[in-house]
């Protein structure tokens, strides 16, 4: 008897990006702290879902490639953004979670996109 095969489900960009929109808005620092904490945690779980995919993704481009380096470039970002502690004060909770949400959007760019071009990389 055989495995059930597993049913791969592809990332939702537009809730991802829709999350990463919302924290990178303007308005984003009148943002209550429960609402922050909620989209941080949103933004946490794209990333942890972003991050496999759009690293086997560009282990499948030419090895010599900008856009492999510019994949594993934001994945190692991400990465980073993950295991960073966000700050005590409500100003530095908000730069984690921007921080989060624009490795969010790079990664959506590099799924999203058959050129594998980023827009938005991270700064």
């Amino acid at each position: 008897m055989t495995a059930p095969a597993s049913k791969v489900v592809p990332l939702d960009l537009e809730t991802m990006r829709a999350c990463a929109d919302r924290t990178l808005a303007n308005d984003a620092e009148v943002l209550s702290p429960d609402v922050l904490e909620t989209l941080t945690l949103q933004l946490h779980g794209h990333l942890m879902l972003a991050v496999p995919e759009v690293e086997t993704v560009g282990q499948a481009l030419p090895e010599d490639s900008v856009a492999r380096a510019c994949a594993r470039f934001c994945v190692g970002e991400a990465r980073l953004r993950l295991s960073a502690q966000p700050g005590r004060s409500l100003s530095a909770r908000i730069a984690q979670s921007q921080r989060l949400a624009r490795s969010v959007r790079a990664l959506c760019d590099h799924y999203e996109n058959d050129d594998h071009q980023c827009p938005n990389a991270p700064e």
